[in-house]
C-alpha cells in the first residue's frame, strides 16, 4: 500500500506572500496614516504587522518562540516597507526550505501544530491581509481570488461563525449579498466590513 505524501503547502504560501509582497511594495507614505479593515491598525501599523508575522515564522522555524516577537514591528521607515518585507520573506524562506521543517511541531501564540499546518494558517492570513492593505489603499483589483476561495474554506472550518465574539480574534460575520466577490465574501467571514 503506498503512503500518500503529505501536502506541501509552501508554493500555495509563495503566491500568498507574492501577493502581500506586491501591495506592501505598491503602499506610498502619504498612505501609511490610511485606516483599514483591521479594528485598530493604520497601514503603517498593518505593514508593521505582516512584517512580524514573518518574524514570527522564522523563529518558531528555529525553534524559537513567536511569542518572544511583538505583533507589530516598529522603526521601519516611510519608504523602507518593501525591503523590510523583502528581507524577512527570504529570511522565511531560507529556513523553510528544509522539507523536515514541515512536519516539525512549531508552538504558536494561538496553538501547536506541525510547520505544514503553520504555513498553510499563514498562507490565509496572508491572503486576508492582502484584502485589508488593498482595500485602505484602493487597489483592490490586483487580488488573486483562488488564494481567497482557500482561505474562505479553511476560515470555514477552524474560525466558525457560532465561536465568535467582539473580544475574540474574529467578529461576527458581516452579512452580504450572495453574488459579492470572494474577497468580499471571506473579509465579510472574518468580521471585516466590506
Amino acid at each position: 500500500m503506498a503512503t500518500e505524501l503529505a501536502h506541501d503547502p509552501r508554493p500555495v504560501f509563495s503566491r500568498a506572500l507574492d501577493q502581500a509582497g506586491k501591495q506592501v511594495a505598491a503602499v506610498r507614505p502619504d498612505e501609511l496614516s490610511n485606516r483599514t479593515p483591521c479594528a485598530d491598525y493604520s497601514v503603517r501599523a498593518l505593514l508593521g504587522h505582516v512584517v512580524s508575522v514573518l518574524h514570527k515564522l522564522v523563529r518558531v522555524g528555529t525553534g524559537g518562540d513567536a511569542r518572544d516577537v511583538p505583533d507589530v514591528i516598529d522603526g521601519i521607515a516611510d519608504d523602507g516597507w518593501k525591503d523590510a518585507f523583502a528581507r524577512a520573506r527570504s529570511e522565511v524562506e531560507r529556513v523553510w526550505a528544509d522539507d523536515e521543517k514541515l512536519d516539525q511541531m512549531v508552538t504558536l501564540p494561538w496553538a501547536t501544530l506541525p510547520g505544514r499546518d503553520a504555513l498553510e494558517a499563514y498562507t490565509h492570513e496572508f491572503t486576508a491581509h492582502s484584502w485589508d492593505l488593498a482595500r485602505a489603499t484602493r487597489r483592490l483589483a490586483e487580488l488573486d481570488p483562488d488564494l481567497a476561495a482557500r482561505a474562505l474554506q479553511a476560515f470555514s472550518k477552524f474560525a466558525p461563525p457560532e465561536d465568535r465574539s467582539e473580544q475574540g480574534p474574529f467578529s461576527p460575520v458581516v452579512a452580504v449579498p450572495d453574488d459579492a466577490d470572494v474577497y468580499t465574501r471571506l473579509a465579510a467571514y472574518l468580521g471585516r466590513q466590506p
